[in-house]
């Protein structure tokens, strides 16, 4: 099968198109024909040589894709060939076959593209999982989001919305405030131009917020354990802004009761992934069909555009998912 490759660990150029054994499904798997992929951060820093896959994974790039199923395993009841679906993957996305578990394939809605569906999975699961499983969102909830216009931000503002609580998010331009606000945000701060931590307080009526959702890390340190309420849960997911923090207060995180938990998705277990698969499918699935819910696509480019679709993704100019398609 065609898949995307990495020539030697490095800069986009490394990325070419070239051959590679297709995948053979297990009896509880489905093999896939991709229609669409679409890049996370991930793949910038495993293309680099800095996130290598889980034990066990494919070695091509990607953690999800949207497809349609070409072969079904022997244990995969429900499932036939030509069902539309798409899911997470600990890699392989960057290809024209990946195998998956039948119990983490989920159907596309009837209304969708292979392109809308690919830009869900990685980042609504993720969002669903920080949100939900782990932040304990309530209604009345004020929640704090970084990377607002990046492909978790933009899902978590919906999510959030969904739920009944309220997102503020941070965002590095007046075009990404907007486009968060559009999606449900009640205040988007531009980080560039000032500190987020007094118009949180601010906005909060100096109460501050129940949930940090954290792709950040350490420059954030500080401004996030202020605007932290008391019991307040702070999730991280990236340290795009660094991972040590000097002269950390661990006696204002026990002051305010502070729950802080770092978590990713791909090296989850098998187990924990499918049960988070169906808590979602079972939330989202309907949402997405009737509109209350949506994928958020900044720009599709062809496989043959990857090395394009990486370089974009580097200068972070997307609010959205960054889609390729056309294998």
């Amino acid at each position: 099968m065609k898949a995307v490759l990495i020539k030697e660990p490095g800069d986009a150029e490394q990325l070419f198109i070239g051959k590679y054994l297709t995948p053979k499904p297990a009896d509880n798997e489905l093999l896939v024909k991709v229609k669409a992929t679409a890049l996370n951060r991930a793949d910038i820093l495993q293309r680099k040589g800095f996130y290598p896959p889980p034990k066990g994974a494919s070695p091509i790039l990607g953690l999800e894709m949207a497809g349609i199923v070409e072969q079904v395993g022997s244990l995969c009841p429900g499932w036939n060939v030509g069902d539309r679906v798409f899911g997470i993957l600990p890699g392989g996305g960057y290809a024209e076959y990946v195998t998956l578990p039948d119990a983490m394939a989920m159907p596309i809605p009837g209304n969708f593209s292979f392109e809308d569906a690919a830009a869900i999975a990685e980042v609504y699961l993720t969002a669903y999982q920080t949100l939900v499983w782990i932040g304990q969102l309530q209604p009345d909830n004020f929640v704090l989001i970084h990377a607002g216009a990046s492909g978790v931000g933009t899902a978590a503002i919906q999510l959030v919305k969904e739920i009944g609580a309220t997102s503020i998010v941070t965002a590095g331009t007046e075009a990404k405030c907007n486009t968060c606000l559009e999606l449900g945000a009640s205040l988007a701060i531009n980080y560039k131009e000032r500190p987020f931590a007094q118009p949180v307080q601010e906005f909060t009526g100096n109460k501050g917020v129940h949930i940090v959702l954290d792709f950040v890390g350490a420059s954030y340190w500080d401004q996030n354990l202020s605007v932290l309420a008391t019991d307040g849960r702070w999730v991280l997911i990236a340290t795009l802004g660094g991972a040590k923090v000097e002269h950390v207060n661990l006696g204002l995180l026990l002051k305010k009761r502070i729950q802080f938990t770092a978590t990713t998705l791909r090296a989850r277990g098998l187990d924990y992934k499918i049960q988070l698969t169906r808590d979602f499918t079972d939330f989202a699935l309907p949402r997405f069909a009737d509109g209350r819910l949506k994928p958020v696509i900044d720009r599709v480019f062809s496989w043959e555009g990857v090395i394009d679709a990486h370089r974009y993704m580097e200068a972070n100019k997307n609010s959205g998912k960054i889609i390729l398609n056309g294998m």
